[in-house]
């Protein structure tokens, strides 16, 4: 499902990450780790799209994301990539529910009110559905990005440094979150993290 091949990231033509071949079957779950600056989110980008490798290819499922010109990487991404930023960048103006059919609304794909409120009911916060994200705790609105980034039903979920603020209680709910949600949704599931207490959650690990 998730296919790397002689692949080669960095700035200026200069290699930072080199990865010989990885692969994930549909609906497994891997860690990208490694120290600040080693490359992990620069690896989660451009799995999704938003940079550009060096050189070598990154295939989800049968599609070489290199290969699209950049509206048509902007539409694969919205209709099978999920992405959780580490900055969650929910739009500040808008509800939770509103925040939720944007990303549906980006792809000129219909506004999937029903479904919408669904997903926010499987993550326990469909009270909140009216709610501004300025109204929401910190792993309510976490929640709300976890929601947002299935809520087109993607093959591929990215999440960068999801616990990377958060204290212990929380960081392993919202690990065993994103792998239920994951494994619901038959998803393939990458997080990028420099956080220790998540590796033994995972067997396959990209060590950067």
């Amino acid at each position: 499902m998730l296919k790397l091949s002689a692949l080669t990231l960095g700035y200026n033509q200069q290699a930072l990450v080199k990865i010989k071949d990885f692969s994930l079957k549909q609906g497994e779950e891997c860690l990208i780790t490694g120290a600040s600056g080693s490359g992990k989110t620069t690896l989660l980008y451009t799995i999704a799209g938003l940079l550009p490798p060096v050189s070598g290819s990154i295939f989800v499922g049968n599609t070489e994301i290199q290969s699209l010109n950049e509206s048509a990487r902007d539409q694969f991404r919205g209709k099978h990539i999920g992405i959780i930023f580490q900055t969650l960048h929910l739009v500040k103006s808008l509800t939770v529910l509103e925040n939720i059919l944007l990303s549906s609304y980006l792809i000129n794909q219909p506004q999937q009110q029903e479904r919408a409120i669904a997903v926010l009911e499987k993550l326990g916060i469909v009270e909140k559905r009216n709610l501004l994200p300025s109204d929401l705790s910190q792993g309510q609105q976490q929640r709300v990005a976890i929601a947002r980034a299935v809520f087109n039903k993607p093959s591929l979920i990215l999440a960068d440094e999801p616990t990377a603020s958060l204290d212990d209680i929380a960081a392993e709910n919202t690990i065993t979150l994103l792998k239920q949600v994951a494994a619901e949704h038959k998803v393939t599931l990458v997080i990028a993290t420099h956080d220790a207490r998540v590796k033994a959650q995972f067997k396959k690990v990209i060590a950067l």
